[in-house]
């Protein structure tokens, strides 16, 4: 079913927004179900999960896609094509320190907390203007990601990612992520760029496993 879910999921995508696959607490073997069916970018939340999942010599593209504190960052800092979830100053401090190390450029996203929820990390959207002043060597912002929020109200859904969209087109931003298994259609109507997508693709997750 992991095969057919990501075609049905593949086809209702345009072409210029990528499917993240997220595939936290799912066995490896179901990554690798979802590789042949051509999928190639995978989402973790958690490093030490991402850390038992990557292997050196595979073609696929690594996403950190959870809360990301600073003592992990040197573990996979160049390991992944893209790290959606930076939420502070301090942090990106981290990730330019550890990227000049390893004589890389790491690409992330400022994760924004548009809907000021208490259970989110992320900036204030009003901070985006001072982050982007400070200068990166080794780092390089390509845009935002956005959690939609905590409610199963459409309209108030639609209004954030709108909010998100706005915020995209003002800073001129390449990518925005937003979107996953439950509102990830309405994101395709707000400029989003990829979609976060686990259940929808590997089926309910079993947390206790």
């Amino acid at each position: 079913m992991i095969q057919e879910n990501i075609l049905k999921i593949k086809n209702t995508l345009p072409e210029d927004v990528d499917l993240i696959a997220v595939s936290k607490t799912y066995p490896r073997n179901c990554i690798d179900e979802a590789i042949r069916a051509g999928q190639l970018d995978f989402g973790e939340n958690k490093v030490q999960e991402l850390l038992e999942k990557y292997r050196p010599d595979e073609n696929i593209h690594w996403h950190m896609i959870g809360h990301l504190q600073t003592n992990k960052v040197k573990y996979i800092v160049d390991k992944v094509v893209l790290i959606h979830s930076v939420d502070s100053l301090h942090l990106l401090e981290t990730i330019n320190k550890e990227a000049k190390k390893k004589d890389v450029i790491c690409h992330v996203l400022l994760q924004v907390n548009l809907a000021h929820e208490e259970t989110k990390f992320g900036f204030d959207e009003s901070m985006i203007e001072d982050v982007l002043a400070h200068t990166y060597e080794n780092v390089s912002i390509d845009g935002l990601m956005v959690i939609g929020p905590n409610t199963d109200d459409e309209t108030k859904i639609e209004e954030l990612f709108q909010q998100a969209e706005n915020l995209k087109n003002k800073y001129h931003f390449k990518e925005l992520s937003m979107g996953m298994s439950h509102d990830y259609k309405i994101a395709l109507r707000h400029g989003t760029t990829m979609v976060r997508i686990g259940s929808d693709i590997f089926g309910k997750r079993d947390y206790s496993k």
